[in-house]
């Protein structure tokens, strides 16, 4: 089993160690995890790892029985790709998560973005730049959670989006996804947060449909408590429709059948 979200101390939102992350995994039954820090850029202020922090906690570390890969999470927008061509220096990487957390400049998750939008608006700007951003990048592996919004913490009614009430530009996001080679993560993280994954498996079967091919499982753990959680489920589920799962190995997939 495999958790292709993670995020320890060296993240600005998480406090546990990555030895302390990667042993709940090993615990929970996991054989292979990622940790995916966040790089995000706003117009107040950067939350972005340190490289060096992130080499002292990852390069030496090992859990007998754990494959344990390095990556990152970064925040795509419409105009940052060059910024990603950057951080793509910073050091080898085998996997890059990229995730939509802004829309322009403010945080999604924060009572700002939603105090001056109905919440139709609010859903509808988040979606479109998603699309912006997936067409504006190339550099990035797998897309996550396309439905954050969902579990954002100021949404006002944490519930999941339906694929049928936003099919056109969700099959237009997915196409790009297609057409760029890009994978689509499934996100553990809201299924005791709003009531399903990130997106649900409807949006993973309608992916396959348009020729998708790259999926992984994340919990987007900040904790030990959520490392590996529902991970398991998740899998077996998305096996169902495509008969694998993908983990990654110096930004190349790795189909597990």
């Amino acid at each position: 089993m495999y958790d292709y979200h993670m995020h320890s101390r060296v993240s600005f939102d998480a406090r546990d160690t990555g030895l302390a992350m990667a042993l709940a995994a090993k615990e929970r039954g996991l054989r292979e995890i990622c940790f995916t820090d966040h790089i995000d850029y706003t117009p107040d202020m950067d939350m972005v790892f340190d490289t060096a922090v992130y080499n002292a906690e990852y390069d030496d570390l090992q859990v007998p029985g754990l494959l344990i890969r390095r990556g990152m999470e970064f925040g795509l927008t419409p105009d940052n790709a060059e910024q990603l061509k950057i951080d793509l220096g910073r050091r080898h990487f085998d996997f890059v998560l990229g995730s939509v957390h802004l829309v322009d400049g403010v945080d999604i998750y924060m009572e700002p973005y939603w105090a001056d939008k109905d919440y139709d608006t609010a859903v509808r700007l988040h979606l479109q730049t998603t699309l912006e951003a997936v067409r504006a990048h190339e550099d990035y592996d797998v897309l996550g959670h396309l439905t954050y919004i969902s579990k954002c913490g100021a949404n006002p009614r944490k519930e999941l989006l339906r694929y049928d009430d936003h099919k056109a530009i969700m099959d237009e996001i997915m196409m790009e996804l297609v057409k760029r080679g890009k994978g689509m993560e499934l996100n553990t993280s809201g299924i005791d947060r709003c009531g399903g994954s990130l997106p649900t498996l409807d949006y993973f079967q309608r992916f396959q449909e348009l020729g998708g091919k790259i999926v992984t499982v994340g919990s987007d753990a900040h904790d030990v408590a959520r490392a590996g959680q529902y991970t398991h489920e998740m899998v077996a589920e998305l096996k169902k429709i495509f008969g694998y799962v993908c983990t990654f190995e110096d930004r190349r997939p790795i189909f597990h059948r």
